[in-house]
């Protein structure tokens, strides 16, 4: 795998290129930390979380990981560690959990949140420092559609297979679709994810009902989710479960 795919990566200087890009669109992105709309109390905001939970947790049973007690767990991108802190209460061991991220007041953050012994580092996903099949879980949240360079997105596919062991899966859950009100974005589907992961076995499914009319309209109309979930027109994202052979 190694051999096949490092030809056509991208040099050092479009990584730091793109991750330069990535910190200056976050920090102008900042101030939706303040907002409410992405605050667990509002329900609706609640409610996408909800069903990501739902959805992690089926899948974990049904990729072999019902007990994550002595499973090696990495999150790329991993914020301010909240999926982190979820495994945890899932019954994973701090001790076996890692983080990392490019924007370092998100590490400082999930440091000030997080156990002891979790560990977390300010670093590349494109080269994270961590040994070959290190890991039996990487998770992987809306981090790929904010790299708008496709071949620094091959690049971090290929590092994430590289720490992950034979038999190992990648937990997905990002846009399926382009945010025409956000440039910063892009939307990744099936043909691409396969692209990113050749030769991987992968299982797909969509879910979250478009998220702004989901935070605006689920106080009012809370029963209105399920149904339109279930018909997927609306759905934006993919939970994919992604096996290295």
């Amino acid at each position: 795998m190694s051999s096949q795919l490092s030809k056509s990566f991208s040099a050092p200087s479009q990584v730091v290129a793109e991750e330069e890009r990535i910190r200056r669109e976050y920090q102008r992105r900042s101030a939706l930390a303040l907002d409410s709309r992405y605050s667990f109390f509002n329900r609706g905001h609640l409610r996408i979380i909800q069903e990501v939970e739902r959805c992690f947790l089926e899948g974990l049973s049904r990729n072999g990981f019902s007990n994550l007690r002595d499973t090696r767990i990495l999150e790329i991108g991993c914020g301010n560690g909240f999926w982190l802190r979820e495994l945890i209460s899932w019954g994973a061991r701090p001790g076996n959990l890692a983080g990392i991220d490019i924007l370092e007041d998100r590490i400082h953050e999930a440091r000030d949140l997080a156990p002891h012994d979790l560990e977390l580092r300010c670093c590349s996903a494109a080269e994270t420092g961590y040994s070959n099949n290190h890991f039996d879980l990487i998770i992987q949240s809306t981090v790929f559609t904010s790299i708008l360079n496709a071949e620094v997105r091959r690049q971090i596919a290929w590092e994430m297979l590289r720490v992950l062991r034979s038999g190992g899966s990648v937990f997905w859950y990002d846009f399926r679709i382009s945010n025409p009100r956000n440039s910063g974005v892009r939307g990744i589907g099936k043909a691409e994810i396969r692209d990113l992961f050749p030769g991987c076995p992968i299982k797909y499914r969509s879910l979250t009902v478009l998220p702004p009319l989901t935070r605006s309209l689920f106080n009012k109309l809370p029963s209105f989710y399920g149904p339109i979930s279930r018909l997927k027109l609306l759905n934006t994202h993919y939970i994919a479960w992604i096996k290295k052979p």
